[in-house]
């Protein structure tokens, strides 16, 4: 089994270049973050680049899983500007009917085999305070939450930058992911996370392997996993 995990793409069209790569991927997980380019890419190319990834989804022969960031999230029609950074106010609409026209293709959570993903890493102290009990999936709790309530995703803590055990699963940062899973075990037992959001100049990885951060795409990295062996590649 082999599984490939992309970083943030904030408009980038690397991707390509890695599934060209990898024609034999059994599942492509992308962390999300299609929007709000630091590269000035423009907004329409940014648009056209996540038109691909879907079209991509759609065709590929094997399983490729789109997450929500936190600059796609403020896009939505449900949520809007949150005076979170990066967001194109003069094309907020264009991106949001996008999102909307393709929810279907979107989570806040995935697990390929014992690889939990999301877009910033998820705290059981968050989950639990929003009602998860512990044990039952926390992947479709986390899905179902964000397809009813995806409010519930917003930005919330007194931490300007998200380093905060109580933020959601787009806005954690790494201390504090790795703070909420040691002092509640009960996904970091179970679990590895693979997580994007706070960028790394090499794909990091906690020192109790159970965390690794990719939001490395500017300096070409991902993560590859196959059978159990994870690795970093380079584009």
């Amino acid at each position: 089994m082999k599984n490939i995990f992309i970083g943030d793409i904030h408009g980038k069209s690397i991707w390509k270049d890695i599934v060209n790569l990898n024609p034999d991927a059994d599942n492509i997980v992308f962390i999300g973050d299609y929007f709000d380019s630091y590269d000035d890419i423009s907004t329409d190319d940014q648009i056209d680049n996540l038109k691909a990834i879907l079209e991509f989804k759609k065709n590929f022969k094997g399983q490729v899983h789109l997450l929500i960031g936190n600059h796609d999230h403020h896009y939505l029609p449900s949520i809007g500007y949150t005076g979170t950074s990066g967001y194109q106010s003069f094309r907020a609409n264009d991106i949001g009917e996008l999102l909307n026209a393709n929810m279907d293709s979107f989570n806040m959570a995935v697990l390929v085999g014992n690889v939990l993903c999301s877009h910033a890493g998820i705290s059981p102290i968050y989950a639990k305070n929003m009602g998860w009990n512990g044990t039952d999936s926390i992947v479709e709790f986390l899905n179902d939450l964000f397809k009813y309530q995806p409010r519930k995703f917003i930005f919330s803590g007194v931490d300007l930058y998200g380093d905060d055990i109580y933020q959601t699963p787009i806005w954690i940062r790494p201390t504090s992911l790795m703070l909420s899973n040691y002092q509640d075990t009960c996904i970091s037992e179970r679990y590895m996370q693979v997580v994007g959001h706070t960028q790394q100049n090499t794909i990091g990885i906690s020192s109790c392997r159970r965390f690794y951060f990719i939001d490395t795409l500017p300096f070409g990295e991902y993560l590859v996993e196959v059978d159990g062996e994870f690795k970093t590649e380079k584009v």
